[in-house]
């Protein structure tokens, strides 16, 4: 049984881990450098900043979302925990939230597209660096209310 709630912030250390684990298995397009410095910034930002985590029946976290205005802004599990229906579970939980949720996704993390496509997202646009400048594509997926 998953869980959806949000962070605490004694959990910081472990939402960073399953950002990390998570990258490590599905962004192996990224540069050695892009990955240490981005790394730096998420350390940063989710060691201050509240999140959305599905957990276990034992209260510990498997993935994670943060949401902004009804954009999905992240959205990562586990390594460990994949297939497991944690990234549905907080997808939905999104979309109860938000019914018309928009996300951006690296387009070489073709895992990442086809699971947002699977959930009903629809590409409606593309940039060419990411919204840091770094060169790596992004695609504009959203979820009309009622898809």
């Amino acid at each position: 049984m998953l869980n959806i709630r949000m962070s605490q912030p004694a959990e910081a250390p472990d939402i960073i881990q399953i950002w990390k684990r998570s990258v490590d298995a599905t962004h192996h397009f990224l540069t050695a450098e892009d990955r240490q410095e981005i790394g730096k910034e998420v350390v940063g930002f989710f060691s201050e900043t509240p999140v959305w985590v599905a957990t276990n029946q034992d209260d510990q976290p498997l993935g994670f979302m943060f949401l902004h205005d009804g954009h999905l802004e992240a959205l990562f599990v586990d390594a460990a925990a994949r297939g497991l229906g944690v990234g549905k579970r907080l997808i939905s939980h999104a979309l109860a939230l938000h019914p018309d949720l928009s996300v951006d996704v690296n387009e070489q993390n073709q895992q990442a597209v086809g699971f947002y496509q699977h959930m009903g997202f629809e590409v409606s646009g593309r940039s060419e660096r990411d919204n840091q400048g770094r060169p790596y594509p992004l695609l504009h997926l959203s979820k009309a209310n009622g898809n």
